[in-house]
């Protein structure tokens, strides 16, 4: 059986000018870098702006397992189901981080006959827009030292510094260091840290950011810690944010990529809805909803993580409303929300949740209804995509589909887009523009003039289904500082797990009668939100037993083996 980077390169690509011309851009908008990518100027959105707007589609799913369920694959199968049926759709994704590449996820590329291609350029640097993040976070991070080192003109406290370095490598023994060692000449000593490069709040703000200079006014706004005696020092106050942006100068540019079937596609920003908001950027839907007629775009992990944020910080931000979600559903993930089968990333799958079982597919049904409910209560039609793998027998299928109709989602419908592409993924594509055609009521879960705790409740209470809301006392310093210096009126950007509902990852399917624990809350004032931290979770990833990158090599002829 041929796997997803064998298929990919069974396709050949067509020159992306050729994708370019056929979706309405112009040669001069594009920065090519080589044969099937490339950037995509912000002209183009000036050139475009008074065309109607497409419909606009979100792609999320319910509580993942380590097995993952398909929500990539899915978003790229239904713009080329919609393609197929003859609407000019467009599919907007994240880039991959490099750190689960080569640790224990994988790309993000899709799979099967619903990739992008070329999927290694995808998954590998691609135009390189996360080292454009790194470098230029860690430049703040230097000019922040340095300004430690040649005086400290801003009283900046050397314990309150919350900018941390970042790395687009999955690195425990980074996560927490001391720098500055070895005497006067080499800089204060302090403990700090890194994050992975997609968790940087730069990156955050190239998703949620609307234009050049939009950009540049958001980079001097972050708060890279608090002084002495207690007010914000911003990159703006260090004479940093000029340097930032000039960076990212071409990393605001989406990229332009296509499938398997050469419908286009837009890649832009980064990944983790766990602890970043986990979207894809405004500027890449922004020109996809003037240029389409469908856009896809995929929010990460569950409803009550990618989702959520995708509809009360991104939506905030872009002023575009959606009209359709679409939750992607497993019968195999649905199995493990049952209880009965332990399922570990990186440990051999148990066989017998290979065996048809319509009990375990009932018992973890609770996690889908709790993520119909989630998307009902923004006012989104919902249509539930059962990602369909070879093990599904035909019964539990059928029951997957009763019991999503039966929680409330406007449609059910099976998606096979991984074996067999657009065609695969036609009836998925029927089902949502119908969707997306209905009357669509959107809202946003609370307003922003809620006080800091009351969003983070109304957060726990309504999209995971918890009792309440407990603070540790730094987090109650934090809430206090936030409010006294005027960020309050953010929206909120929950950091937990996301393999569960609730802040323990051990939790699955439809859990109750529990409490969310704070740790911190974190500003995020260039990006435009605030983070919460709950449970056990940190910004850094480790490497597994046996990483990805172990399998990865290049053959005689100089091309990767083993990416997947």
């Amino acid at each position: 059986m041929q796997g997803d980077l064998e298929i990919a390169r069974s396709i050949a690509p067509r020159r992306i000018e050729e994708v370019a011309e056929e979706l309405g851009l112009l040669e001069e908008e594009l920065n090519l870098y080589g044969k099937f990518k490339a950037k995509v100027s912000l002209d183009a959105l000036e050139r475009l702006d008074n065309l109607p707007k497409g419909r606009y589609i979100d792609v999320t799913a319910i509580t993942p397992t380590p097995l993952g369920e398909g929500k990539t694959v899915t978003t790229v199968g239904l713009a080329l189901g919609l393609s197929r049926l003859g609407h000019k759709a467009v599919a907007c994704l994240r880039q991959p981080s490099m750190g689960p590449v080569f640790g224990i996820k994988g790309g993000a590329a899709g799979g099967g006959r619903a990739q992008v291609i070329p999927m290694e350029d995808l998954n590998l640097h691609l135009t390189g827009d996360i080292h454009a993040v790194q470098i230029a976070h860690n430049l703040l991070a230097a000019i922040i030292d340095n300004h430690l080192h040649k005086g400290n003109k801003s009283g900046l406290d050397p314990c309150r510094i919350g900018w941390r370095r970042v790395l687009d490598v999955s690195d425990r023994s980074l996560r927490n260091i001391v720098i500055g060692l070895g005497g006067k000449t080499h800089g204060i000593p302090r403990e700090t840290g890194f994050d992975i490069a997609a968790a940087s709040e730069l990156m955050a703000i190239l998703a949620l950011t609307t234009g050049l200079q939009d950009l540049r006014q958001r980079v001097g706004r972050i708060v890279v810690g608090s002084a002495y005696d207690g007010h914000p020092v911003t990159a703006e106050d260090l004479q940093a944010a000029g340097a930032v942006t000039a960076l990212l100068r071409d990393a605001i540019q989406p990229t332009l990529m296509q499938t398997t079937e050469h419908t286009p596609v837009f890649i832009h920003s980064g990944p983790f809805g766990n602890i970043a908001h986990g979207n894809s950027s405004i500027l890449a839907d922004q020109l996809a909803v003037r240029l389409a007629d469908y856009v896809v775009t995929e929010s990460g992990f569950a409803t009550d993580m990618g989702a959520e944020k995708f509809f009360d910080i991104k939506c905030r931000y872009s002023g575009l409303k959606p009209d359709a979600a679409v939750i992607v559903a497993t019968v195999r993930a649905l199995k493990v929300h049952s209880g009965r089968f332990n399922v570990q990333a990186g440990k051999p799958l148990d066989g017998s949740i290979l065996a048809e079982n319509l009990d375990a597919v009932r018992l973890g049904a609770g996690n889908l209804a709790k993520h119909i409910e989630n998307v009902r209560r923004f006012g989104v039609p919902c249509v539930v995509a059962v990602n369909r793998f070879a093990s599904d027998t035909d019964s539990e299928v059928a029951l997957v589909e009763e019991l999503a109709l039966t929680a409330g989602a406007g449609a059910a419908v099976v998606s096979d887009v991984y074996a067999r592409g657009g065609e695969g993924g036609t009836a998925l594509a029927e089902t949502v523009v119908h969707a997306a055609n209905r009357e669509s009521d959107f809202r946003f879960l609370y307003p922003l003039e809620l006080p800091i705790k009351d969003k983070i409740a109304t957060i726990a209470t309504e999209m995971y289904g918890a009792d309440g809301v407990d603070y540790e006392p730094s987090a109650e310093k934090d809430i206090a500082w936030l409010t006294q210096h005027g960020f309050a009126g953010l929206p909120i950007c929950m950091a937990k797990t996301q393999y569960s509902l609730s802040d323990d990852a051990k939790l699955r399917g439809r859990p109750s009668g529990f409490r969310i624990l704070v740790h911190a809350v974190r500003s995020s004032v260039g990006a435009g939100f605030l983070v919460p931290v709950c449970g056990d979770i940190n910004l850094m990833p480790g490497l597994p037993t046996t990483p990805n990158a172990a399998h990865i090599d290049i053959d005689e002829s100089g091309d990767i083996i083993g990416l997947f």
